[in-house]
């Protein structure tokens, strides 16, 4: 009995240790935020919406006296006086309720230019709804507003929003929607975009399809297993990829992608597409079925392009792909087993993964220091302008369930990577001084500080602020500029000349999280706006 339980306290004693030796750090932000997150976005004044759907009846935050929504259709609350999205602060951590009127279930989003947050379909009520949030200071009152003037001509749900060159909106796909439109409303319409039907199976498999707008102006379309590269002014598909090998990666069975950091003369892109449920998880509704670990990555914009693979350490599907401020990727949240939809996955992997896409083939991939809540079917991760990433949600049944083996999660959480641990604060950099709106292509300088002496280059890397929902960040985006060598201006302070991105395809007009990163460190975030 003494071995026994000797070995049992030691078994426990190495877990922790192997624990504590992981990188990166977990921190608890806000125990109970009222809602759990489908869809989240960080907003130019540091705040974060977060938004779930409509139609789930009682949430755990009320709206303010005198809000509430009334729906006759409703089948959860006829007269709904709870909040279905709420306002997080990042400076107090304090949330503040937000009333949203038609369903958001499973909806998309972007920032405009002018950094107001665009939010497009869902179901039912919400199918063919434009809806907008423009962003206020953390003591504002800005709330949702739903457009009376336009909506979408075809509903969407499932669907995926993607920034073009010119601000304007692609609005890609959607459940038995085979059509692309744009916002603002084009003269013509909606344009019919058959490559979805086409990689289409019996459990869909083509729902929020993987978009990434490429250097050349084009749009990289990945659904299924397959993608092409689609002229959006032509409409027409002027490139198709090989196929992906390793079974489904979009909704129901998704993985996630990203679009690696744009750099040097901007010519190159590469997508990486990580994860996945095994086909026929979704119509068995197995959650015991193990997800895909492999991972393809692709230079979209070679010639003749290939798919170069290599496999995660776990496998994971619901994972999502945050890029960090350094150029490397997150990869946090998800399952080990199963597939997406209610109560349809088990296994929660909690191990984040930092992909280092410098390093050889086989040496990518990085375990990181676990995190204690399951975040499934339903959860995000989005980047903070202080180099952390929030996550949010997690709620893998159909209304709010507290008592459950994956019970709704209304906890917030921030995960700090290693590059915010203590013994790298000396080399962090601090930015004292930007401009808050630059041009395509000007020069401009950025002063630092710095407690050490700098050594090296000092980057200088423009970050989106994307949509992220079902393991996808709409619209995320990592820019390194073009930088001279940091002259010091004396007591640990250096300027930087800095070129602004080109153009558009390089980087949409918007609002930009922009940091400076010494030695892979990065600063705090200061928000500028790029414009033409």
């Amino acid at each position: 009995m003494v071995s026994v339980l000797f070995l049992f306290v030691l078994t426990l004693m190495i877990a922790q240790l192997t624990r504590a030796e992981l990188p990166g750090t977990w921190e608890l932000l806000v125990p109970n935020a009222g809602i759990a997150s489908m869809h989240t976005a960080v907003t130019r004044y540091n705040t974060v919406v977060l938004l779930d759907r409509t139609n789930i009846g009682p949430s755990r935050r009320m709206l303010p006296r005198g809000h509430c929504r009334n729906d006759p259709n409703d089948v959860a609350l006829k007269r709904d006086c709870y909040a279905h999205s709420v306002v997080l602060d990042l400076k107090t951590n304090e949330i503040r309720p937000l009333m949203i009127l038609t369903d958001t279930w499973c909806s998309a989003g972007q920032f405009l230019p002018d950094g107001t947050l665009l939010q497009t379909g869902g179901d039912l009520d919400g199918l063919r709804k434009i809806r907008k949030f423009q962003p206020c200071e953390a003591d504002g009152l800005c709330n949702w507003v739903e457009l009376k003037d336009v909506e979408l001509v075809n509903g969407r749900w499932y669907a995926t929003n993607q920034i073009l060159p010119d601000g304007s909106v692609a609005i890609v796909g959607g459940r038995a929607t085979n059509t692309i439109e744009y916002y603002p409303p084009r003269k013509n319409g909606p344009v019919l975009f058959p490559f979805l039907a086409e990689v289409e199976d019996k459990q869909m498999d083509n729902l929020y399809p993987y978009v990434h707008l490429l250097p050349n102006g084009h749009l990289f379309i990945f659904a299924n297993n397959k993608a092409v590269l689609y002229d959006y002014e032509a409409n027409k598909i002027v490139r198709d990829y090989p196929p992906l090998d390793g079974g489904p990666r979009n909704y129901p069975s998704a993985g996630s992608s990203a679009m690696l950091a744009l750099q040097g003369d901007f010519s190159t892109a590469v997508i990486v597409v990580c994860g996945g449920a095994q086909f026929g998880a979704f119509i068995e509704k197995s959650t015991d079925t193990p997800a895909h670990g492999s991972c393809g990555r692709i230079v979209a914009t070679a010639p003749d392009p290939v798919w170069e693979m290599e496999d995660m350490p776990f496998g994971r599907v619901m994972g999502d792909m945050v890029m960090l401020p350094t150029g490397e990727v997150l990869i946090i949240n998800g399952a080990q087993a199963g597939t997406q939809g209610f109560e349809m996955a088990s296994n929660p992997c909690l191990y984040p993964l930092l992909y280092r896409p410098d390093q050889p083939l086989g040496l990518r991939f990085m375990t990181l220091n676990p995190g204690t809540v399951p975040r499934m079917y339903h959860s995000t991760a989005n980047l903070l302008p202080d180099g952390r990433v929030l996550l949010a949600g997690s709620n893998p049944h159909i209304f709010y369930k507290f008592k459950a083996e994956f019970p709704t999660e209304l906890r917030i959480e921030a995960f700090s990577p290693e590059y915010l641990s203590l013994d790298r604060a000396n080399i962090r950099p601090m930015i004292e001084g930007i401009p808050e709106i630059v041009r395509f292509g000007e020069g401009f300088d950025v002063s630092v500080s710095v407690s050490l002496p700098v050594v090296g280059i000092v980057e200088v890397n423009m970050g989106s602020a994307p949509f992220a929902t079902h393991s996808f960040s709409q619209g995320q985006r990592l820019v390194k500029l073009a930088v001279t060598s940091a002259i010091p201006d004396g007591d640990h302070r250096y300027k930087i000349r800095c070129t602004a991105p080109p153009s558009g395809m390089v980087a949409p007009p918007g609002y930009y999280m922009v940091f400076a990163v010494n030695q892979g460190v990065p600063s705090v975030a200061r928000w500028v706006q790029l414009v033409a």
